[in-house]
């Protein structure tokens, strides 16, 4: 893929720390945006020029409407970026029932069921010799599962076995998974846990410096980004 420019993209927690770089980053690209967030007043805030739509990703069936909402704004998706997601700290002894139901239906069930939806329009984007592709960002977590995230660390690491198979699966179809494992990134996600509170942590890397590897990864079809792909 040479370029981003004309391709309607589907980026999901666009308000987020990171969802919020790569959503710039992609609009200056050229990039024809859908934004999805769970707040209308936050997504206008971001003040970025794209097509809206909030829902809750533990909804079975906001998947089908954020694809509906893609299409009706630019007649086709040639690609989704899924930057949303929740954490939750301390020991699992501890985590309630509530917690890891909700770790694993937006972390891990939400892009499953985002990708089913998705697969028609972005086979079609192939059909097209657009290049689609589903971006995952599953984290250093999911290479490493860390104490006292094990709810976490388990959602992240679904999340990656999905994106390593079902990658597989749509090499068929024409789709290109490409699945992020960047280190701790100072998004402010680790501030607002669903459960517990954060252990101290390192100084991590900028949004801006990961949210531009991620899209240089898109455009150069690359199809991994290891942890390492993020030091130096």
């Amino acid at each position: 893929m040479a370029s981003l420019s004309g391709s309607s993209v589907l980026i999901v927690g666009a308000t987020g720390g990171l969802g919020r770089e790569i959503a710039q980053l992609l609009s200056e690209e050229g990039a024809l945006l859908t934004l999805h967030g769970r707040s209308a007043e936050r997504l206008a805030e971001l003040g970025i020029f794209g097509a809206t739509v909030t829902g809750d990703l533990s909804d079975p069936s906001t998947a089908a409407q954020l694809v509906s909402a893609a299409l009706a704004a630019h007649g086709r998706l040639d690609g989704i970026i899924n930057a949303a997601g929740v954490v939750a700290f301390g020991p699992l002894a501890d985590v309630a029932d509530e917690t890891i139901d909700t770790l694993m239906a937006v972390n891990a069930t939400a892009p499953m069921r985002l990708l089913r939806a998705a697969r028609p329009a972005l086979t079609e984007s192939s059909g097209g010799h657009r290049d689609p592709f589903f971006v995952t960002l599953s984290g250093i977590v999911s290479e490493r599962p860390t104490a006292n995230m094990a709810a976490y660390s388990a959602s992240k690491a679904a999340l990656a076995a999905f994106a390593q198979a079902a990658g597989r699966e749509m090499r068929r179809d024409g789709i290109r998974f490409l699945d992020a494992r960047p280190g701790h990134t100072e998004t402010g996600l680790a501030t607002r846990p669903i459960q517990g509170s954060a252990p101290p942590l390192p100084t991590g890397y900028q949004p801006a410096d990961v949210a531009r590897r991620v899209v240089d990864a898109i455009i150069s079809g690359e199809r991994d980004l290891p942890s390492t792909a993020f030091a130096g």
